[in-house]
């Protein structure tokens, strides 16, 4: 049992938010031959179950018990990418030995000390074996870790990505960090920390020792089978009255909240969100619609308990009054803050046409939508309307599903406008193989019924198409309605205009992701509003961090990736206004890179079975390099250290 005291340190140091003048409270855990210092401690955590044997914090005194959340259901995986012959599965241990992760930390030339019983150490290759900016996966006692080595230094963390668990030995390493190839998230190879997303969990990290020419890596017993950690967070602090209200339940709103809590926030946190589920992994429900609600799950739900983070199901805004600094939500309820983020994101557009009301219409945006499209199309004929991301997946899944899909789209290929026709065309085969039939250069007019329920579909080219469900995939609309008396800015398009540091038009209320319009870095400041999952997560932690007056400015690079019949193509940059593609390898054997050019400059990329060529090029990105057309032509690639 580890001992533990309370102490009370006065930090002049915390003038932020929610932490101006107040006392800290620490706990001081003392272990034979350490001190560890958080501001919550949780003690051991069984890596086999996950489960919390016990939690103190300081504001709360006794211990309370946390059962586990980890599910049959939420271990549940399937084919993401094939390039690697892996699953990446979508594990909910979202809660890590803390006491093992303290003991993670680098220790470079240092050999443990005093707690040899509690480590595994292992002779993992020699000193010569790897040279600078080199990275080699090696294993101590069957744990699999990524050695690194920069600057004549050796650092070790752990070898999965946290997001689905993508080898990170087949990623990109630049400097202090390796990216993911998969999906694009970034971690550092000296602390593990994550610095870009998607995921939300840090690496382990080891201590290593280089002896005699050998180099050793030491992991604690305690941490083995674990590949992932979560970043210590406080808890609310008694007496502390400031509120910050996050509006929406994406992962904007959760990164928001995680982040102020990892930065000692001892405010109030409140998410509101109108979903029935506390934040899900929403890509997946166009990927893999059959999946249970447990493994969708970002965080269980006594994550939210433990940190002190207020979350509201089945409640929506319909105004705000940053006057009074209040928000009226859809209860009649008004509710205070002192900082406001809008995270609402988008709703899904309706079809208009006659018949749009029948029953066997659907749209894809909530857990609930996913789960009905799939029970309606088992066995039956299936319409997709709009051949772009959403609908394109949705085709792909019930493909082998559905008794007959049809996709119907308004231009010549799917994806023409955003990844070009060369490889609109081959997706559009992809999917012909799987028996899926296209009708491009086409829409919708009219959807008959008979006793109120779909019967056919009446496309422009005067085809009529037989189909029990018809599914609407033809673009997004921001969710800004319930601000039109707020004063809050808005565009055009009603996306909630922001600034480089998340901060709109109104003192004290931010803006982060699908809902925004934000000046994107790599475009010199272009206004834009990207939908992706993981700038909406960058825009959460940058204006949490905004919050608290940190001044840091949204820097990250666009990446994303769809998936189709089990294939991957990932995308990194902002192509909009592009005027050429640059193809190596061949599009049509479903293997190549393509560079998208404007103005002699690549300003975006995508690939299919080219690993790790986009998450080196978001790297190089995100690093401010400029890579010119003549690179891209180029038949020497070595500029991308492939």
């Amino acid at each position: 049992m580890i001992a533990c005291t309370q102490k009370k340190i006065s930090d002049a140091s915390h003038n932020g938010p929610g932490r101006l003048q107040q006392d800290k409270y620490v706990l001081i855990a003392a272990a034979p031959s350490r001190c560890v210092i958080h501001s919550c401690l949780e003690s051991t955590i069984n890596p086999e179950n996950a489960r919390f044997d016990d939690k103190i914090c300081p504001q709360e005194g006794p211990q309370r018990h946390l059962p586990a959340q980890v599910s049959t259901a939420q271990q549940e995986s399937w084919m993401f990418d094939d390039t690697a012959n892996i699953e990446l599965a979508g594990f909910s241990m979202h809660r890590q030995n803390r006491e093992a992760t303290s003991d993670m930390s680098q220790g470079q030339g240092q050999a443990p000390t005093g707690q040899d019983q509690d480590q595994v150490t292992g002779m993992v290759c020699l000193e010569s074996e790897l040279q600078d900016g080199q990275m080699k996966e090696v294993e101590v006692d069957e744990q699999k870790i990524l050695l690194v080595r920069t600057q004549g230094l050796y650092s070790a963390v752990g070898s999965k990505c946290s997001h689905y668990g993508a080898p990170l030995i087949k990623g990109a390493l630049v400097g202090d960090r390796v990216r993911c190839p998969f999906h694009g998230a970034c971690f550092n190879i000296k602390t593990g920390d994550i610095e870009e997303y998607p995921g939300l969990d840090c690496l382990p990290s080891y201590k290593v020792k280089v002896e005699d020419g050998k180099v050793y890596v030491s992991v604690n017993k305690k941490s083995l089978k674990v590949y992932k950690r979560v970043k210590d967070m406080s808890c609310r602090v008694s007496g502390v009255r400031h509120t910050i209200l996050l509006i929406g339940g994406g992962p904007a709103s959760l990164l928001c909240a995680e982040t102020l809590r990892q930065n000692h926030y001892g405010g109030r946190i409140v998410m509101v969100t109108r979903d029935t589920l506390p934040p899900i992994d929403k890509p997946k429900l166009s990927k893999a619609m059959h999946l249970e609600s447990a493994s969708l799950l970002l965080r269980p739900t006594d994550f939210f308990q433990q940190y002190d983070i207020e979350l509201w199901t089945q409640k929506e805004a319909v105004s705000v009054n940053p006057v009074e600094k209040t928000v009226k939500l859809n209860d009649g309820s008004l509710h205070y803050y002192d900082q406001l983020l809008i995270s609402t994101g988008c709703r899904a557009r309706p079809l208009s046409c006659p018949g749009s009301e029948l029953e066997g219409v659907r749209i894809l945006q909530s857990y609930e939508d996913a789960k009905e499209i799939h029970q309606s199309c088992v066995g039956k004929k299936a319409v997709v309307v709009g051949a772009s991301f959403i609908g394109m997946e949705v085709a792909s899944y019930l493909a082998d599903k559905a008794a007959s899909v049809a996709m119907v789209g308004n231009g010549s290929y799917p994806f023409e406008r955003s990844l070009g026709p060369e490889i609109g065309k081959m997706t559009m085969q992809m999917l012909e193989e799987s028996k899926v039939k296209f009708y491009m250069n086409d829409g919708v007019v009219e959807i008959r019924g008979e006793n109120g329920k779909v019967k056919e579909v009446v496309l422009k080219s005067g085809a009529v198409v037989e189909t029990d469900v018809v599914i609407a995939g033809i673009g997004v609309i921001p969710n800004s309605d319930f601000l039109k008396e707020s004063q809050v800015e808005v565009d055009s398009r009603k996306a909630v205009i922001i600034d480089k540091f998340m901060r709109t038009n109104i003192p004290n209320v931010f803006g982060a992701g699908d809902v925004t319009s934000f000046p994107l870095t790599i475009r010199k400041d272009q206004r834009v509003n990207i939908g992706h999952w993981q700038l909406a997560s960058a825009h959460g932690r940058v204006a949490a961090l905004n919050m608290l007056q940190k001044q840091i400015k949204i820097d990250s690079v666009p990446f994303f990736w769809t998936v189709l019949l089990g294939k991957s193509v990932r995308y990194t940059g902002y192509g909009e206004g592009y005027t050429e593609i640059i193809f190596k390898g061949k599009v049509e054997e479903r293997k190549f890179l393509a560079f998208y050019i404007k103005d002699n400059q690549v300003v975006a990329a995508a690939s299919l079975m080219f690993d790790p060529a986009v998450a080196r090029l978001a790297e190089m990105m995100s690093n401010g390099l400029v890579i010119t057309k003549a690179q891209a032509q180029s038949d020497d690639l070595s500029w991308l250290q492939m």
